[in-house]
This record gives C-alpha cells, structure tokens and sequence, in this order.
C-alpha cells in the first residue's frame, strides 16, 4: 500500500510540474504580446496574438466585417534623446506637421500614438530611422467594408476589444478569438473566432437604403425603419434604420442614439396597420366574417371619450373588408366588440405583442402593454385600432408572418450559419408551436389585404400582373415618446405600411415605418416607397406574375 502511494504522489508531482510548465509556454509564446500590448494601452493587438476575431458576410458573400492588418508609428516619449529630431524625421516621412506631432507629445510623459493607416512606404522609411524609443508595428483591427451598411445590424467592436451593439455584441462569444488555455489542449484547434453568413441581401439591402434616403430628402422624415423578411421562414433579407452611422468612425459620432437598432429597440404606437389583427382574431373565432355589415356614424363613446374616424368622416353601412379598404377606426372597434375583451386581450398575447421575438441582435425591447392589461374599456377599444398598444416594426412584422405564412408566426432571424474550424452549422427556421389562427382565417384576412390595395387607400401600392396584400397606418406620436414632459399625443405622426408579395404565395414582406414625414397621411408616403421596393425586389428575385396585364 505504501509503494501505491509513494507512486500516486510522484505521478501527481509531475503532472503539477508539468502543468506550470505548459502555463509559463502559453504566457511567454502566446500572451507575450498580449502582456506588453496591456503595458501600451494598445489591446487591440490581442487578437492578433491569440487568434482572429470572426468575419461578417452578407448572404452572397460580401464581407461585412473583416480584419485588416494596419501599420502604425508611436513614440514612448521618456525614451527620447532627441525629441526635436525625432519630430523633424517624422514629419518629413509621415506629412505629419511638427506642431501636429508636438501637440500630441506635449502633455505625455508615456508612450504616444501618433499615426495610424501608415502606408507601405511611410511605414519601411520609418523602420529605416535609428530613434531610440520610435516603434512603428502592425496589428489587425475591425473594418468593415460596406461603411454605412446595415451599421446598426452589424455594430462595432469598441477600443476593448469586445464587439457592441447588433450582431458584433450579439455574437460576441462566437466571434471573438479563443484563449482555449484551461479549457482545452493548448497545443491543437484554432484560436479564430468563428465567421457568421447573414440572411440579409446585399442587393435587396442596396434597396431598402437608398428608399430611405430618399425619404429624408422627399418626405423629410426624421426617422425610419424598413425591414424585409421572408415570412415562411422568418429569414431577414433586408435590415436598415435612418439615419445610419459609419462603424469603422464610431468615434467620431457625438449622438450615440444613432448606434440604436430601432427596428427592435425602440417602441411604436403602430396605428391601422394594427386593423388585420383584429379581424383576424374576430374571424378566427367566428364572430364576423369579411362580408359582416355595420352602419358607421362617424364616432363611437366610449364612456367620457369618443373615438373618430380619421378626418371626422363617416361612411354609413360597411363591410368588414370595406373596413380594411377605408381604414375605418369604429369598425375596428365593432370588430373588437364583437369577439369581446378578454379574446382580443388573448390574441394580442398569441400575435406576440407581450414578449420580444427572439431575433438575434444586441438588446431587443418589447413592450408589456401594461396600460392594455388594466382593463379600461377604452384601452381596448384604442387598441382595436393600432393607438395606445406598443410594439417595435419587428414585432409587428412577426405578427404578420402568422397571416402571410397560413395562420403560424415565424421567428426572425439574421445568421444563416456560423463556421468554425471549416465546419459549417446552420441556423434554422424557428417557427412557432401554437397555430395563431386558422389557415382559413389567414386565407380570408389575406383576401381583404389584397381587397386594400385593389380598391382602397393603398391603390398607389399595385404592382401590375401581381396580387399584393398590404394594408396603410398612421398613428399619432404621443409627447411621452418625444421626451414632452406632457399628457396626450403631439401633431407629429408615425406612417407605416405593411404588405406581402405575390399575396397568396408570398417571397418576401416588407415594413416601413417613417418617423413625421411631411405628408399627411402613410398612403402618400409609405405606400409609394413599398410600391418601388417591392417592384425591385420582385424583378430582382425574378418571380412571375400572377396575371397578365390586359392591353
């Protein structure tokens, strides 16, 4: 027994001995540069010590975010012999002038940088110079490519190193560079960060961005969204905010609102293009179908409020599909009657507007609706028609999936698949368990999109040989949302529209939402803007017509 244990402790002895020497290899050969880039304030370099950050890559290919080496020129200035020559050769290599480096030498008793992005040649000159605490060195840092391009989708890696915002903060634990040390043999498998291959179209997003720039110089918006995805599997084809930012100047931005994804981060009253949700629910449960009829006064009181049609209008015996055509705000609320609180409070559940959608960027809001969930009659009777609810473009976009995809509600999601070491895993559809509604009801709520661009204020919005189902809001922005210190709603407006094509086979739907464009309402603004978009897309995608055109 005492032979046993004399051995189980050398064995443990040189497993211990064995152990602190593998440590002391991995801290002098690998985070040897790690180490002195700590001692610099120049963490960046890490990554090129220890493995690459992962790439980027939209869904054809094109580099989203990559890594470059770039060459740059420091000087630790308590090494300096002669400060006023070093400056003197640096200038004349770098076109750097000597105030402009003395400026930045001045009040450092440390190590200075002075240049990044040196080129080829100013970088070999500066190597040549004998200055005694000169470094000129390469590292790899984040660029990316396509600048303003899907900015917020993407995000940034910060001066730290670590990825924020959009996809680079989502997926920081994928991308970044492995330290495998403790966790894994040293000596085998990479140390890159894994790449990631984006659902999102560099041609449909190419689209979307110039529609909205557009928009800021047509309509003057001061704000807007537009997403494009695929409603059968929830794939985004399309992701872009106005206004965008450059990732590779984050620095530079002084308005930090700008690095927000509003299309999953920032909350909206959506207004009509709330309506198909209430008739969907209303025919899922049977209470009304597209051809019930109601006679519109114009109003309808609601204990001391007394809810309006847009414009005081009133429009007499309709249908509930003239509804949707006429975007009428009281027969939405007959609807809503019809199949009562409690079941319109259990749709709005199932249509997703109480949780986020899972989509897999940074820090994704949703609202709890809790005013909704108080009770108050009036509360549901607003909501009926798309006013006082909350929700973000991307929630509104799933809940539309459950009609365009036969009454079930898709995940959105950005990634295709992440490669690592070669192998290639892929991102699948999530779709939802529980059916919405019924394939019929979807069928019938669809048939009444279509009905709104056929025949109601969304005409602008047809595309000819092609049935597209759409459906226009325009909703009062309330002071709250503009920082007013104030009760009740302001003059500014959100217009949005929501459509799907082809109607009854659909490729792709689209939301837009425009944050007070100069326009009245969203059938003068979002509509046309779909209507160009969705011609593109359609052309670009190569899908037949529906029908021919007669001459």
């Amino acid at each position: 027994m005492k032979r046993w244990r004399i051995i189980i402790v050398v064995l443990l002895f040189f497993l211990g001995v064995a152990d602190i020497i593998s440590r002391l290899l991995y801290i002098q050969i690998v985070q040897h540069g790690y180490y002195k880039a700590l001692a610099k304030g120049q963490e960046s370099s890490y990554a090129q010590m220890i493995g690459e950050r992962g790439r980027i890559f939209l869904n054809g290919g094109e580099p989203l975010a990559l890594n470059v080496k770039e060459k740059y020129v420091s000087l630790a200035i308590d090494k300096l012999e002669d400060k006023e020559a070093a400056i003197k050769s640096i200038s004349q290599i770098t076109k750097m002038s000597e105030k402009e480096i003395s400026d930045a030498i001045k009040d450092s008793k440390s190590e200075v940088e002075l240049k990044d992005g040196l080129t080829d040649e100013e970088y070999n000159e500066l190597k040549k110079l004998n200055i005694t605490g000169l470094e000129v060195g390469e590292r790899l840092i984040r660029r990316y490519p396509q600048e303003t391009m899907a900015s917020q989708v993407v995000g940034f890696v910060g001066g730290e190193g670590a990825g924020q915002y959009g996809l680079e903060g989502y997926y920081e634990n994928i991308l970044k560079s492995k330290d495998s040390f403790g966790t894994s043999n040293f000596f085998s498998g990479s140390l890159n960060g894994s790449d990631i291959y984006l659902t999102i179209d560099f041609n449909i997003q190419s689209i979307i961005e110039k529609a909205l720039e557009e928009a800021e110089s047509n309509l003057n918006i001061e704000g807007g969204q537009i997403i494009v995805m695929d409603p059968t599997t929830g794939k985004i084809l399309a992701l872009a905010n106005y206004p965008n930012f450059n990732p590779n100047e984050y620095s530079k931005e002084k308005n930090f609102s700008v690095f927000q994804n509003s299309a999953v981060q920032k909350l909206f009253e959506p207004g009509s293009i709330f309506k198909p949700m209430t008739m969907a629910a209303a025919i899922d449960q049977g209470k009304i179908t597209p051809d019930t009829t109601y006679v519109d006064k114009g109003s309808v009181s609601v204990g001391k409020w007394i809810i309006y049609n847009f414009g005081k209008r009133s429009y007499g015996e309709k249908s509930m599909t003239e509804v949707l055509e006429n975007s009428i705000n009281t027969g939405a609320v007959f609807a809503e009657r019809q199949l009562g609180n409690d079941l319109f409070l259990a749709y709005v559940r199932k249509f997703g507007f109480f949780g986020p959608t899972g989509i897999d960027l940074q820090e994704e809001v949703f609202s709890q609706n809790t005013e909704l969930k108080k009770g108050y009659e009036v509360n549901y009777v607003t909501a009926a028609f798309g006013q006082g609810i909350e929700t973000t473009p991307v929630q509104m976009l799933r809940a539309y999936s459950a009609i365009a995809n036969s009454g079930r509600m898709v995940k959105p999601y950005i990634v295709e698949k992440i490669v690592s070491d070669g192998k290639a895993t892929n991102v699948s559809s999530q779709v939802d368990k529980e059916q919405v509604i019924s394939s019929k009801t979807a069928a019938e709520v669809t048939q009444m999109m279509v009905s709104v661009i056929e025949n109601g204020f969304a005409k602008k919005a047809k595309i000819p040989g092609y049935y597209i189902a759409g459906k226009t809001g325009t909703a009062q922005i309330s002071y709250s949302a503009i920082n007013v210190n104030k009760s009740g709603y302001s003059d500014k407006t959100w217009q949005s529209f929501v459509g799907f094509a082809p109607a009854y086979s659909p490729r792709f739907m689209i939301l837009i939402k425009l944050d007070n464009p100069a326009a009245s309402t969203a059938e003068y603004s979002a509509v046309p803007i779909f209507k160009i978009i969705a011609k593109d897309i359609l052309d670009y995608l190569e899908v037949p017509p529906d029908y021919e055109e007669k001459l």
